[in-house]
């Protein structure tokens, strides 16, 4: 596999003719994916119809992918619109000890004073998607990781994720 959009080869883990995966450049969390089209647009009515349908399947191979690697949720979501990327989507893996880790540090219940009355959760992938890149991505010093690292998560993925 060779380098992709600046990604460096070492972060990439599977493609297809419409769209790639790789590992987040600057995430110390183990299995954070990015999904990018391969066609440079930011919208995905530019997209053809064979993209979008493969779009799905795509999506659905990496949940499997992260759900089998101790996930207990994956999200999957658009967030960027800085000019000059590809249309992408995070998928991001909350772990049990993600969720402990977020549960343990005070200054996150900061968020409750935002909720009107209870949800049906504790907590929901608004609060736990900001934990991760507060925590796992901007954060010079992030959390300990418990479980296989970047590179051990990379490699397993590299052989489980079948997209063709």
């Amino acid at each position: 596999m060779t380098q992709t959009r600046g990604i460096p080869q070492r972060l990439n883990i599977a493609q297809t003719a419409y769209w790639s995966v790789n590992h987040r450049v600057n995430s110390a969390l183990p299995g954070y994916l990015i999904i990018a089209s391969t066609k440079t647009t930011s919208d995905l009515s530019d997209l053809s119809s064979e993209a979008l349908r493969s779009m799905g399947k795509v999506f659905a191979e990496i949940q499997r992918a992260l759900t089998t690697l101790g996930a207990q949720r994956v999200y999957i979501s658009r967030y960027g619109h800085s000019p000059g990327f590809p249309i992408h989507f995070h998928a991001i893996p909350i772990y049990p000890w993600v969720e402990d880790l977020f549960w343990q540090d005070e200054r996150y219940r900061v968020l409750e004073q935002f909720a009107n009355g209870p949800g049906e959760t504790p907590t929901d992938g608004a609060e736990l998607t900001l934990f991760v890149w507060r925590e796992f991505c901007e954060r010079a010093d992030p959390p300990p990781i418990k479980g296989p690292s970047i590179v051990e998560i990379i490699s397993t993925l590299r052989q489980s994720i079948k997209l063709s």
